[in-house]
């Protein structure tokens, strides 16, 4: 037996991740979207409302960081999601969040949060809310990196956000190999 919910956004893994960009003062400014995900190999999808200062802020310089939310630094990756810089333009800030200039686009890197995709602005339709940004570059901070100088998902603790039950989740531990385990059954 199983229960109908209906046709909503309802699925696991949702992603929390942090759009930021520059206005056009050069303040920094961010929001939290879960609707996101890669879409081809240099690319991310997202799906944003133009009602969003972030929107307006990216349309305008075309470039934009995307960084994923971690456990450590959830209560201001949630306070960027509920709180418009329309409102309260200085939200970036308010956050505790801290902007770097990436070397790569016109948008700012959050210091606290270690990845980060870093993207020029492909395309965007406010009629579907999507937004397509090209990955120029994709980047960690050291501290969330194994001895090999891949990112240990331990010391990153990425969210993800639990849409059925309103909350986010830090993943859990590693349940097999990807291209691997499926090697089993052939």
């Amino acid at each position: 037996m199983r229960k109908n919910f209906g046709a909503k956004p309802l699925s696991y893994p949702q992603p929390v991740l942090i759009l930021a960009a520059y206005d056009e003062a050069g303040v920094p400014d961010c929001m939290n979207a879960a609707w996101g995900g890669i879409s081809e190999e240099d690319e991310i999808t997202m799906c944003i409302a133009d009602n969003h200062k972030t929107t307006a802020n990216i349309l305008a310089r075309k470039a934009f960081t995307v960084s994923m939310a971690t456990a450590d630094t959830v209560a201001a990756c949630d306070y960027v999601g509920i709180v418009s810089a329309n409102q309260v333009p200085d939200k970036f800030a308010r956050a505790g969040f801290h902007a770097m200039k990436s070397d790569f686009v016109d948008a700012p890197l959050i210091a606290e949060l270690p990845i980060a995709l870093e993207c020029r602005l492909r395309s965007y339709d406010p009629e579907s809310c999507r937004m397509v940004g090209e990955i120029v570059n994709v980047c960690a901070d050291e501290a969330v990196l194994d001895e090999n100088g891949r990112v240990d998902i331990r010391k990153a603790q990425p969210i993800t956000f639990d849409p059925f039950n309103m909350v986010y989740i830090a993943p859990g531990e590693v349940v097999g190999k990807a291209f691997g385990e499926g090697k089993k059954l052939k």
